[in-house]
């Protein structure tokens, strides 16, 4: 009897192949291509500008094995299916392999789906189509652009600052941005205002405040202690008079469900993620974790959109279970629908719950504590964007105190509505709404105290992750597959430096913002970057080829980076001093930027070539042979942690240690990463005790 043939479904990642796998059945085998297989080549430029740009791909080092076993495979499948991600780069990922196995792209070899569960998995296998050649080009429009302007700036950058520095379409735009925003900040000159608030009682009442708005009818503001002197003197022992009561209804709409960009503004301002963290955390709840015994589960959908357009039957699953959980009342009479941004994309529907009967609850034993969180924040916000509006009371209520007139704004919540669920997160929040006693016209209220504060205009604050990303959408500026991986190289390439929340430009970004700004004013230049974005997008609705668009880029491009490299004169970046002498010729050593981070020279180089680390010690731990401190060291291709006294002491260990003691044997335990997320284990291979899956780093 011949052997049964079957259907071979090339993924991305192995833990998605290990959720797609549970779903198809022994007539199908998935396998991963662990992303891209073939890229240009890094030793080259790759790009063939005199012959129509024509890129030369190369397969990637360390991809050789996994690229066997994939034609190995597809030679025993009778049919092969590739399921890479939904957007340009898995489109491109797929053509690649088809190029790869000599499949006919034309033919119904590509399957896509939004979400990873076994209905849209299953229903994505009957509906296979040709590769959208549209999207691949505008997936090598992009590569070869970003290769072409990496490879022709970065060498300038390297002769005229230093070595291993680049230059991109994207990240060089951001850094300008944040380095604008300092130079705003170091230009502010500050302006003198005061504040005048009086705390008023009145029998039975709670005290509240009331700010100063102005005299005899007109708003007055208050430059000088002479003026607010005046008013305070002006009020003396006057009671204040309510003279005007408004109250008003105000319908509050829930925010829509989270796009990539939202998704990542609110990670950074609720969880204080990087926008890097919360893209790894959501890819995890995408392709799948292990809950108990129903397996591999996708959680969430397709995690790069710029949509906020939600399913249909998703939308109705979540109207009966919000009906069912919290009221008819918070059911909105018509679904609500969201309008998108105007130049969003629209590709895919907004990032939401596979299924809305997932509640976080439910599944936290099962998650990590990056991904309960991350998951209760999508989930929340989603159900939030379905039910019905919040109603407020606001009340404003106008005092007069001897022709001086002072304000107060209350809000009180009729009815909660969605905000019994969710609350979008702010980078600013409102101080000047109080909570009020119930006031009427006419009352009179007795003055308990007044303060008069100096103030001074603030400078516009520094960018945080949340706020730059909310400025590259708005402005036009990447995509929401690059917000992430472009904050990630500004900040390794040392061009920006993440103080607490804030980002803040280094003399380094600078002085490459400076040399781009000088030598190459579009690519730094925030509308011609937002358009070549647009015309970028062009490409993938077939309206353009993407040759032209990068030939009348090259042109203009090429001669200005000729006159860059004969014109640009060389920057030298002085470098920041340290307190610790160098112990072989006693020079002060200075902070260089390396493959790890910061470290410290001898600043005599090349006739003193001293180096040393700069110390980390792992608080709270000792050393479980000798009781030293435990220091994080930087090995050639990854971090370890060894004994502060080595080679006196030995001691080493590849995961980070912790301060929680095995309850089973008393030995050091460390926090490692599994497929999903952190879990504490005992460094004893004869005990190997798992404690708990880490809601926190206990180091």
């Amino acid at each position: 009897m011949a052997e049964t043939k079957h259907t071979l479904v090339i993924v991305e990642s192995p833990a998605k192949a290990k959720t797609i796998g549970k779903f198809l059945g022994t007539k199908f085998k998935v396998i991963a291509s662990n992303g891209h297989v073939r890229d240009l080549p890094k030793s080259q430029l790759g790009v063939d500008v005199e012959h129509d740009f024509m890129p030369k791909y190369i397969t990637l080092r360390g991809r050789g094995d996994v690229l066997e076993r994939i034609k190995k495979e597809a030679k025993e499948a009778d049919k092969v299916l590739l399921a890479t991600d939904p957007d340009r780069e898995g489109e491109a990922i797929s053509w690649h392999l088809a190029q790869i196995l000599k499949m006919d792209p034309n033919s119904k070899c590509r399957i896509e789906f939004n979400e990873i569960t076994a209905a849209t998995v299953k229903g994505a296998i009957k509906k296979p189509r040709a590769i959208d050649m549209d999207l691949v080009d505008a997936q090598q429009a992009r590569r070869v652009l970003d290769r072409i302007v990496g490879y022709r700036i970065s060498p300038i950058l390297w002769a005229k600052i230093r070595k291993g520095l680049s230059a991109g379409r994207v990240q060089s735009v951001a850094t300008r941005i944040v380095c604008d925003r300092e130079d705003e900040i170091n230009a502010f000159v500050p302006e003198e205002y005061w504040t005048l608030t009086a705390k008023l009682k009145a029998s039975g009442k709670k005290t509240f405040d009331v700010r100063f708005f102005g005299e005899d009818g007109s708003k007055v503001d208050l430059k000088t202690k002479e003026q607010t002197d005046a008013v305070i003197a002006r009020v003396g022992d006057a009671a204040f008079t309510a003279t005007e009561v408004k109250k008003s209804e105000k319908h509050k709409h829930a925010a829509p469900p989270f796009t990539t960009s939202s998704m990542q503004q609110d990670a950074s301002r609720k969880l204080s993620f990087t926008t890097k963290r919360t893209m790894m955390v959501a890819q995890q709840l995408y392709e799948g974790v292990e809950i108990g015994k129903r397996g591999a589960t996708g959680l969430i959908t397709y995690i790069r959109t710029d949509s906020v357009r939600v399913a249909d039957e998703a939308q109705k699953a979540a109207r009966a279970f919000i009906g069912e959980t919290y009221g008819d009342a918070f059911v909105p009479r018509t679904p609500n629908v969201y309008r998108g941004r105007r130049n969003a994309q629209d590709a895919h529907e907004a990032i939401r719950p596979t299924d809305v009967h997932n509640d976080p609850k439910t599944l936290k034993p099962y998650l990590s504590g990056d991904q309960y969180k991350l998951y209760k924040l999508i989930y929340e916000r989603f159900l939030a964007s379905q039910m019905s509006d919040a109603l407020l009371e606001q009340t404003s209520v106008t005092f007069d105190a001897n022709g001086a007139q002072f304000k107060a704004t209350g809000s009180h919540t009729l009815f909660a509505g969605f905000s019994a669920v969710y609350t979008e997160g702010k980078d600013l929040e409102d101080e000047d709404v109080v909570q009020l006693p119930p006031i009427t016209e006419g009352e009179r209220y007795t003055k308990e105290s007044i303060d008069a504060q100096q103030r001074f205009t603030q400078a516009p604050p520094r960018y945080t992750e949340a706020t730059l990303v909310k400025t590259l959408e708005e402005k036009g500026i990447g995509r929401p597959s690059t917000y992430a991986p472009t904050i990630s190289t500004v900040v390794d390439r040392g061009y920006i430096m993440r103080e607490k929340k804030s980002l803040v430009p280094t003399e380094l970004g600078f002085a490459v913002t400076g040399l781009m700004k000088q030598s190459f004013p579009d690519i730094v230049n925030i509308a011609f970057t937002a358009n070549m974005e647009e015309e970028l997008d062009s490409v993938e609705d077939g309206s353009v080829k993407w040759q032209s668009i990068v030939g009348q880029f090259y042109e203009p491009f090429k001669k200005t980076v000729d006159e860059a490299s004969e014109n640009v004169e060389k920057i030298k970046i002085p470098d920041e001093v340290s307190d610790v002498p160098c112990d072989k010729c006693g020079a002060m050593m200075v902070y260089k930027m390396g493959r790890f981070g910061k470290f410290l020279a001898c600043p005599n180089f090349p006739t003193c070539r001293n180096t040393k680390s700069i110390v980390e010690t792992v608080e709270d731990v000792s050393c479980p042979k000798c009781g030293a401190a435990i220091i994080k060291r930087h090995g050639k291709k990854k971090i370890f942690y060894g004994c502060e006294r080595y080679p006196a002491c030995d001691f080493v260990s590849w995961d980070l240690p912790v301060k929680t003691r095995c309850p089973k044997c008393g030995g050091m335990m460390v926090q490692k990463r599994g497929q999903n997320g952190t879990y504490i284990t005992c460094m004893d291979p004869n005990c190997k005790t798992i404690l708990r899956k880490s809601r926190k780093t206990d180091a």
